[in-house]
């Protein structure tokens, strides 16, 4: 089965309560947290699962790291059909979603970044303009003209263990930049790599 048809047939996991997903979150968070940054993956990376890619770092702390690929999208779909797989009778809406591969790990769950105007009690703050949502309801609200300003969903997401991101920073697998949204949102993707690799900034 297509990573495609997997997502679209999983769609009701944006139904799991956010926390279920992401690490505990630290009570003392580390100094230097990614959280808001972008991770952008070396030259040097080759698996095919981080090659190229531009991660926005949601979550980074001595529990770990959690973030979201936003430059792999993966499908096309109409929104009256998302709405529809979800339950929802009233898919008389116009209009397509994209949907991005987040990430290897738990590829059926369901994460909408968007811009920071938005607000649900689930929501988390990633920064002052950019934040995360997981639920049907940003979905409703985005195909009747509720929802953010702007928008990304995505399936998965890429996750560390305590210290493993900082190993591999410290290896010069990636780089970090501030994350702008513009990049998650609006550029073409076959260049959102090449953006954000000339802002990079000094690695940890």
């Amino acid at each position: 089965m297509s990573w495609s048809k997997r997502a679209l047939l999983t769609l009701m996991a944006m139904l799991t309560p956010i926390g279920a997903a992401l690490p505990a979150r630290a009570q003392a968070p580390e100094k230097a947290s990614l959280a808001g940054q972008f991770l952008i993956a070396s030259p040097a990376i080759t698996d095919p699962r981080f090659a190229g890619t531009v991660i926005l770092m949601v979550q980074h702390d001595h529990n770990g790291a959690l973030g979201i690929i936003v430059n792999l999208p993966a499908d096309e779909r109409p929104m009256a059909k998302l709405l529809e797989m979800l339950g929802e009778k009233e898919t008389n809406v116009g209009g397509t979603v994209r949907i991005f591969a987040g990430g290897p790990v738990q590829p059926e769950i369901g994460f909408v970044v968007h811009s920071a105007e938005y607000r649900r009690p689930e929501t988390i703050a990633i920064d002052a303009r950019v934040a995360m949502t997981a639920s049907r309801e940003i979905l409703r609200d985005i195909a009747h003209g509720n929802g953010p300003k702007k928008s990304l969903v995505a399936f998965g997401y890429a996750g560390w263990g305590p210290r493993q991101l900082e190993g591999e920073l410290r290896r010069g697998s990636w780089f970090t930049a501030p994350a702008e949204p513009k990049l998650i949102f609006d550029e073409d993707r076959d260049k959102v790599w090449d953006l954000a690799f000339a802002q990079r900034t000094q690695d940890l």
